[in-house]
């Protein structure tokens, strides 16, 4: 019977041993009773304190600067050449005085026109975080916002796109091909692994 009974009584000591562990591992980890599971942090956790909250820095420069931001791309990666590296392949290309003069206008205006563009879309962007910042926003507002934003938006890619049409009209086939070796969009470019990525400016 003593026996018995002095199992019973270890039985018990280590059943009440694994609770208590069990709790304190539940209360150290926030998961116990009156804590609640951690959840991971959003994305956008950091971010409050951007000027324009649907804006980094670095995407307002570029679009104050005129940069490319990928918006060429249907245009570049399908054989239509930007001007900017066109200018950086003058040599290569074996561009003419009248072609290289032609293009550097080009660009320029381009630049000015997108640096206009990006600077009214900013502006867009910066109104539309002011009303919502300042719980002014309606559904109505919202809408006549986000329609601005998307017109500008459209505006700046049609820039884009329609200064490499204009780039690529100045060209022959010939440099056409030769400036697709040279960016590692074709096989045998110099330097470059074919369907190699660019960073592109125009």
């Amino acid at each position: 019977m003593k026996s018995q009974h002095a199992i019973k009584l270890i039985a018990t000591y280590t059943l009440l041993t694994w609770a208590t562990a069990t709790f304190s591992q539940h209360s150290s980890t926030g998961h116990g009773a009156g804590h609640p599971p951690a959840f991971p942090a959003s994305p956008y956790a950091g971010q409050q304190p951007r000027d324009i909250k649907s804006l980094s820095a670095t995407q307002t420069e570029d679009l104050l600067a005129g940069k490319g931001m990928a918006l060429g791309e249907a245009a570049e990666l399908n054989g239509y050449p930007g001007p900017t590296h066109t200018l950086e392949l003058a040599q290569a290309l074996a561009l003419s005085d009248a072609q290289q003069q032609a293009t550097q206008e080009l660009m320029d205006r381009h630049k000015t026109d997108a640096r206009r563009i990006g600077a009214e879309l900013v502006e867009a962007e910066r109104l539309l975080d002011q009303a919502f910042s300042s719980r002014q926003i309606t559904p109505s507002g919202l809408k006549n916002h986000t329609d601005r934003i998307a017109q500008l938006q459209a505006t700046l890619r049609t820039s884009h796109l329609q200064t490499h049409l204009q780039q690529t009209a100045l060209l022959t086939p010939q440099q056409i091909s030769r400036y697709a070796e040279l960016r590692g969009y074709t096989a045998g470019a110099a330097g470059v692994a074919p369907g190699a990525p660019s960073s592109h400016k125009h």
